[in-house]
């Protein structure tokens, strides 16, 4: 059966459960704090299934959803004896957590190899019964891309660990607060008259809505069939990363003009940027999501999940910036709203 994604309607739905449904008892989710963990939790929360959010140590308060009931184990992956304490009760691991978005001050070796290694290890002896894992199209331990071969080393340790898996190797994934779409608006926000591309740049992606990721999630944690399964997910349209901009152009109402620069030339650039600019939103990571093809089957999501994506034109309303006015007065409310007391 085909169903339309309820995310291409509304910001939030209700997961449906069948009369089979596989219902976890407890899940644990790295990388809980990122805009895809914040999706899952606000989905296994409206279905009342009690989730564990993993975080790493940090005087930073922890980016987690508002108004939403969720535990908190605060722990380093490569703490062996803390991860151990964190699954006690947990029978599901969804493993979001990685270095990438930190660009130069990320350690993709510390965090997404031996961290997941750890996490593995942690899992098997808790007797955890199911690691879903979520990865890149293009991934592979002999890959040229840093990011990509830390996820292929990353499934080649969950492969071979004890725990049943499920591996979701997933397109660019962009929804509020990503870092893909959103650095991209910001990067032509900032610019003046003009937009550096990579010359000779024919690249395709194939954009995930984050709220269809979360509910291929959701729907894999349902069936048996999909233990020991590596699935590749993408949207339901190609774009050259030149047609991205320009779409996110069109969507925020800022045009530039597009001049080609040697991929080696916008690397340099890139590289020496992150290392002058405190937050500069493009990293040398996030220029090898574009380095290789990062495209499936079109119809990968019906066919696996029945589900049928949302088109990446349709869902890029976030990116349109409030008035201040405005932004002052949904800043207030939702304090408001978080004062008041639960029920």
């Amino acid at each position: 059966m085909r169903v339309e994604s309820p995310a291409a309607t509304a910001g939030l739905f209700l997961f449906p459960i069948s009369s089979s449904a596989i219902i976890p008892v407890m899940i644990l989710i790295t990388g809980s704090t990122g805009f895809i963990g914040r999706a899952l939790i606000r989905q296994f929360s409206s279905i009342g299934v009690p989730v564990r959010a993993l975080i790493r140590p940090s005087p930073r308060t922890p980016r987690l959803p508002k108004g939403v009931s969720v535990e908190v184990a605060v722990v380093s992956l490569a703490d062996k004896r803390g991860l151990r304490a964190a699954l006690r009760d947990v029978d599901t691991i969804i493993h979001l957590a990685s270095a990438e978005n930190q660009g130069s001050r990320g350690n993709l070796l510390t965090a997404d190899i031996q961290g997941t290694e750890n996490l593995v290890e942690a899992a098997s002896d808790a007797g955890v019964d199911r690691f879903v894992y979520l990865s890149h199209i293009g991934a592979g331990p002999s890959s040229a891309y840093p990011a990509f071969k830390a996820k292929g080393i990353a499934e080649d340790h969950i492969r071979s660990g004890k725990v049943p898996y499920t591996i979701l190797r997933a397109s660019l994934v962009y929804g509020p607060e990503d870092h893909f779409t959103n650095n991209i608006a910001k990067l032509i926000h900032s610019s003046i008259g003009v937009f550096p591309i990579p010359s000779g740049g024919r690249t395709v992606v194939q954009p995930v809505w984050v709220e269809d990721l979360a509910t291929c999630i959701l729907w894999a944690l349902e069936r048996t069939d999909t233990l020991n399964q590596v699935y590749e997910l993408g949207g339901s349209e190609f774009f050259t990363l030149q047609q991205v901009i320009e779409t996110i152009m069109e969507a925020t109402h800022r045009r530039r003009l597009l001049v080609p620069l040697s991929p080696l030339t916008l690397r340099a650039l890139t590289v020496f940027f992150e290392g002058v600019i405190p937050n500069f939103p493009i990293s040398s990571f996030w220029l090898d999501y574009f380095a290789v093809n990062r495209t499936c089957a079109v119809d990968s999501m019906p066919r696996i999940f029945g589900l049928m994506p949302a088109r990446f034109t349709y869902r890029l309303d976030y990116l349109l910036r409030k008035p201040w006015y405005q932004r002052a007065w949904d800043s207030a409310s939702e304090k408001i709203r978080s004062l008041r007391p639960r029920k």
